[in-house]
């Protein structure tokens, strides 16, 4: 059964969120401020989080943060801000999702399906070890060594690189990724992609200004350098 924290200040919200992933099977701890969320992921280990971005002593983005120093757990962010930077800037803190307020219950049961799932090898076959070059990806451990360096990624970013190191070379476009990353059902834009691409160069790149790893191909997407 997997475990959800749900961090969410308001008590009507947080109730229903927690009755409909219950019902769902899943098992729940809820969380009313960022503090209490950091503390809760720490000694929980919980297997997704639904955080809502605005909180009380310790805001959203800072607790996505301070998680994503220490876990790769997913991260669905719930806001009331819609706008597409402030999606953007959710994932850019390493949110694998973004569910606008107000929301179905139901809408977000589904999310939180999915982003389980895709966290998750989807065949055997992803299972095994992926080298190219000093690029390392062991998607059954959801490990990644760079230049034999251990490196965090969250769920999406590990997806984005699996599909890249499997045809190191090969320049994918942003709907490609999308397809291959997340399948048919996923919506993305192609800036979503962008900001994953450059949270995953922060982190395997010596010089993320400068990437040999992870290449732009203009006007047409990115490849992998094999």
């Amino acid at each position: 059964m997997s475990r959800i924290l749900i961090v969410e200040d308001d008590a009507k919200t947080s109730a229903a969120i927690e009755l409909y992933l219950r019902d769902a099977g899943y098992e729940t701890a809820v969380a009313a401020n960022g503090r209490r969320a950091v503390e809760l992921a720490r000694a929980r280990k919980p297997d997704l989080v639904v955080l809502d971005r605005m909180l009380p002593e310790l805001d959203g983005m800072d607790v996505c943060r301070a998680l994503r120093a220490e876990s790769a757990v997913p991260i669905i962010m719930v806001t009331a801000r819609a706008t597409l930077e402030d999606r953007l800037e959710g994932l850019d803190h390493g949110a694998d999702d973004y569910v606008t307020k107000p929301f179905s219950p139901r809408e977000l049961v589904s999310r939180v399906r999915a982003v389980l799932r895709r966290a998750e090898p989807r065949e055997e076959a992803e299972a095994a070890l992926l080298v190219v070059g000093d690029l390392e990806i062991d998607p059954a451990r959801h490990e990644v060594r760079a230049g034999g360096a251990d490196v965090f990624v969250t769920a999406a970013e590990l997806r984005i690189l699996l599909a890249l190191a499997r045809s190191p070379g090969r320049t994918f476009t942003r709907e490609e990724l999308v397809r291959r990353a997340f399948g048919d059902d996923h919506e993305a834009l192609d800036r979503t992609i962008d900001v994953h691409i450059k949270n995953i160069r922060r982190k395997i790149e010596a010089d993320p200004s400068q990437p040999r790893r992870i290449v732009t191909v203009f006007g047409v997407g990115y490849k992998l350098a094999d």
